[in-house]
């Protein structure tokens, strides 16, 4: 094997084990915490986002370039897909308005 293989098969590898250990850690979460939980996964992903655009524009070579522009494309699903989901998990939260009091008073005495 030469060097390029070793180093795909090592990036591989630890990809796949990066994916286990976070399905896992998901997984396991309660709901309670799940919504904080996806603020830092968003807070992540933008992250990654940044260092995506750094790669697409350095222009590295023709390969860094469509991996940096597929990473971008990745993120900006990701973060707008988890902001998308955190404000309607946080939507079923909010309590519904009520009427005023004297509203709901004259409802009732007519």
């Amino acid at each position: 094997m030469n060097v390029s293989t070793e180093f795909i098969i090592t990036g591989l590898f630890v990809f796949a084990l990066a994916g286990f250990l976070g399905f896992e850690t998901i997984r396991r979460v309660p709901r309670l915490l799940h919504t904080p939980l996806m603020a830092l996964t968003n807070a992540l992903s933008a992250i990654s986002l940044v260092g995506s655009l750094v790669v697409l524009g350095r222009q590295y070579s023709t390969y860094a370039t469509i991996l940096g522009f597929i990473a971008v494309v990745a993120s900006t699903i990701n973060v707008v897909g988890g902001f998308l989901i955190t404000d309607k998990m946080l939507r079923m939260f909010k309590t519904r308005h009520q009427k005023p009091k004297k509203a709901a008073e004259a409802e009732v005495s007519s």
